[in-house]
């Protein structure tokens, strides 16, 4: 949740910080007080009115650097760690799809020795014994955009829940198709946490009688590199060609998508929905290639990424479930189960308003 600050919230914020006291050592969920880093980090003291630490180093990973998607959300990141008073370190792979690489940025932090590190992990297991390693270390692990194994990190910083960014994808598909035909999937890498939580709502929500008569025929992976993404498009086309519409929930994927379909000769006949940022599809709106699609403000997620690193590294909250913590003008966020932080509804853009947006 997120709201300005009330009386009522200021009431519910000391008594969160009262639970947080008298439960600080008690046995978790998910462990004893002699269990893993997380789980005794969780266990920790903590009040979200303790002050906020400054001078420290915020290490921001995400899943691919020199993309618009993950450029706007660092920079969300960033602004919101050097309004805290400490300092901005990003670091990453220019190759969507290497966990490697993204096991080799954890440890080179951990060494640095850097006070909280925010995550978009391109692998849900790959990265554990390295985000382990962090946390062992007094490292405070947060990931943003896409997760790891709860385990691995003491909070998730979530664009929405995966059922509703899920759901929203194949409603607006299901009404560009009238809820009928074969479609198709252009995801990115097939490890990608996030990816496969949509993917796997999508299929469950399909079984809903109002998509009866529509077919998920193949799910294909461009692994968030546009010409990889273009080519898997064009796969999709040439294999399928009574294929009715193509989700495709990824920022790089969906461009990738619409710029084949805008050069096609299926232009306007083949729908294409997914997740895209305003500036990347505006043209593809412009000229009728794409009727619709979503996502969320990707600087406010990381803003959002930027507070609960501080917050967490501050001893405000720990990622135990209904701890709260204020993050800037966004307002207060309260922890979920399993250590999630929930940014928010994602927005449908269309011809009607995506020139009022700029990111």
């Amino acid at each position: 949740m997120h709201r300005t600050p009330s009386r009522r919230a200021s009431v519910l914020v000391a008594a969160v910080s009262s639970l947080s006291l008298l439960t600080a050592g008690c046995g978790d969920d998910d462990g004893s007080a002699d269990g893993d880093a997380a789980t005794n980090g969780k266990n920790a003291e903590a009040s979200p009115n303790a002050p906020t630490r400054t001078g420290m180093t915020i290490g921001f990973l995400p899943k691919q650097v020199n993309t618009p998607y993950f450029d706007v959300a660092d920079a969300g990141g960033e602004r919101a760690v050097k309004e805290l008073g400490s300092t901005f370190k990003e670091v990453g792979t220019e190759q969507g799809s290497d966990a490697a690489e993204q096991v080799a940025y954890i440890n080179q932090l951990t060494e640095q020795k850097v006070d909280a590190i925010a995550v978009s992990a391109l692998d849900p297991n790959a990265l554990c014994d390295s985000l382990k390693k962090a946390m062992d270390a007094g490292i405070k692990v947060v990931t943003f955009d896409s997760d790891t194994k709860p385990e691995c990190r003491y909070a998730f910083v979530s664009p929405a829940s995966s059922e509703d960014i899920a759901v929203r994808q194949l409603e607006l598909l299901g009404e560009q198709v009238d809820y009928q035909g074969d479609i198709a999937i252009l995801s990115a890498g097939e490890t990608a946490t996030n990816q496969n939580a949509w993917i796997a709502s999508i299929k469950q929500e399909l079984q809903d009688a109002r998509y009866k008569d529509m077919r998920l025929v193949d799910v294909v992976y461009g692994d968030d590199e546009p010409e990889k993404s273009y080519e898997k498009a064009e796969e999709l086309l040439e294999k399928y060609p009574n294929l009715k519409g193509i989700i495709s929930p990824t920022t790089n994927g969906i461009k990738a998508a619409a710029k084949y379909l805008s050069q096609s000769e299926s232009k306007g006949d083949v729908k294409l929905t997914g997740l895209g940022a305003p500036n990347d599809m505006r043209p593809y709106i412009e000229d009728g290639t794409v009727d619709a699609f979503v996502l969320w403000d990707p600087a406010k997620l990381g803003e959002l990424a930027g507070h609960a690193a501080v917050a967490l590294a501050s001893a405000q909250v720990t990622g135990r479930e209904g701890q709260m913590f204020l993050a800037g003008d966004m307002g207060w966020f309260q922890i979920s189960q399993n250590g999630v932080i929930t940014l928010g509804e994602p927005t449908v853009f269309n011809a009607g308003n995506i020139d009022e947006y700029d990111f």
